[in-house]
């Protein structure tokens, strides 16, 4: 059993081996360290670079070192030796500290799984010097260690790259992994990161090597939900196809993830391509025939008559985030910062074929610097001089039908504005707002965006890049029901 007293010499065996290193180096570096921070009678003498130097060079070369760490993997066919210090382990690593005191011998034999033994020097190292470079494949088990070590430092630093990652290209995909992970060590923030990204940028991942390699779990919490971002309901049909065959679950999974399709969200052609050229669909047709039958009476009759009939508010009848331009239009804004400006867009009435040949046309209004009414300064005397522009304010859109229809009635017509960034060379959906005629509705539209800055993410060769998409929902109607 090593003592805490024991702890305290080691360290101070090392503190001395520092202080006779950095001596001599101390005298030359002393006046091109010095630093002004401002005031006249105030300098700074810095050596912290050098001192990561020294600590560096004591962890290669081993100088001082009072403790083995003997990594083995599970088979024991592979065996890492690292010369450390226990001062240095017991200040980042409480586990550490824990097992520095409670150890019987100079050597501790840590067992580690294969992927974590292949990064565990960086790791040791990252105690010693406080940075670390990495590989996409290297995050998962450098944030496997930082997490059994509790270095909570280098554990949020790993999520961190991470989430600023997961654009990056790699050949087989990370971001699926990345999410089983989170998700089986309770890491919320990367979990809800990872399942963010792929829903917000689905029809990429649905062409990439990644989609046919995602659990099931992951298959049916990404076919449930409304907020996806992709081409249409029938390139998700052909992607979830590709998937069964690929796989081959057993038939309730396949069932269940048939189900979770919108089929009322394809036009009857597409819906009898299906069923007449689909290997998958031929084989569970009896599972999804109810909600194929449903799908073609929404496309026979007004959605007034369906609500009288059928809870138009299930999810068949919910539309995801279409780019498909019957459902919006996309939207570049060069210089947002400038001035207002508008532009105008036609969509399809609804998703029902009863609507196909209704047209809606749609006004929308970018103000980059738009103020309350409530929050603008006040001018009291009669001719005074108004300000041309507004200082202050926050980025708004604003989303309105150009003329008002009968065949609006009982359609309340969600607007969602995707806003892209550039990542790592791909332009991604950084941002999904919701809401019925304006941004004002969100409160944070484009609140980190911060336009004026040139390198802003979301400034792509000085534009902003907008994709406008309007839902047509039928909540309204149930209450027609008798």
């Amino acid at each position: 059993m090593i003592k805490r007293g024991d702890l305290v010499h080691a360290g101070m065996l090392l503190l001395t081996v520092w202080l006779q290193m950095e001596a001599a180096a101390a005298a030359g570096l002393l006046k091109a360290d010095l630093a002004q921070d401002g005031s006249s009678d105030t300098n700074t003498i810095s050596h912290s670079q050098v001192l990561v130097q020294r600590l560096e060079a004591l962890l290669v070369q081993g100088n001082g070192s009072d403790v083995s760490l003997r990594v083995e993997t599970p088979n024991a066919d592979e065996v890492k030796v690292i010369q450390a210090h226990s001062l240095v382990l017991s200040l980042q690593s409480p586990v550490f500290e824990e097992m520095l005191l409670s150890r019987n011998s100079s050597t501790m034999v840590l067992r580690e799984s294969s992927d974590c033994a292949a990064v565990f020097d960086k790791f040791i190292r990252y105690l010693y010097c406080g940075d670390i470079s990495l590989r996409l494949d290297q995050a998962t088990p450098l944030h496997k260690l930082a997490t059994k070590y509790q270095v909570q430092s280098l554990q949020q630093g790993v999520t961190l790259y991470m989430t600023q990652n997961m654009a990056r290209h790699s050949p087989s995909g990370h971001v699926a992994g990345w999410y089983e992970y989170a998700l089986q060590a309770g890491d919320v923030v990367l979990r809800d990161s990872c399942l963010q990204y792929l829903a917000w940028n689905l029809s990429v991942v649905l062409q990439s090597g990644e989609w046919v390699t995602i659990s099931s779990e992951l298959l049916m919490t990404l076919l449930q939900r409304s907020d996806l971002v992709l081409q249409s309901e029938m390139e998700l049909f052909a992607a979830l196809e590709a998937w069964i065959i690929k796989n081959e679950p057993d038939g309730l999974t396949a069932e269940n993830a048939l189900r979770a399709i919108r089929y009322a969200m394809m036009s009857p052609r597409e819906l009898f391509r299906l069923q007449t050229q689909s290997r998958v669909l031929a084989h569970y047709q009896e599972s999804v025939r109810d909600l194929l039958y449903m799908s073609y009476q929404f496309h026979s009759a007004s959605p007034l008559q369906m609500a009288k009939y059928f809870d138009v508010n299930c999810s068949l009848f919910v539309p995801r985030n279409y780019l498909s331009t019957v459902w919006g239009s996309p939207w570049i804004i060069n210089n947002p910062t400038r001035d207002d400006r508008s532009t105008s867009f036609q969509t399809q009435l609804g998703p029902s074929s009863h609507d196909a040949s209704k047209r809606v046309t749609w006004n929308a209004l970018f103000s980059p610097r738009w103020l309350p009414l409530s929050m603008r300064p006040m001018y009291t005397e009669t001719g005074a001089m108004q300000p041309t522009r507004v200082e202050g304010g926050r980025p708004r859109i604003i989303i309105t039908p150009a003329t008002s229809s009968a065949d609006f009635a009982g359609v309340n017509f969600q607007k969602t504005v995707l806003v892209m960034a550039q990542q790592h060379g791909k332009l991604v959906v950084k941002h999904v707002y919701n809401f019925h005629q304006s941004t004002e509705e969100n409160g944070d539209f484009l609140a980190e965006a911060n336009l004026y800055r040139r390198t802003s993410d979301y400034l792509i060769d000085s534009s902003l890049f907008l994709h406008v998409v309007v839902k047509p929902l039928y909540q309204t109607l149930i209450t027609a029901k008798n």
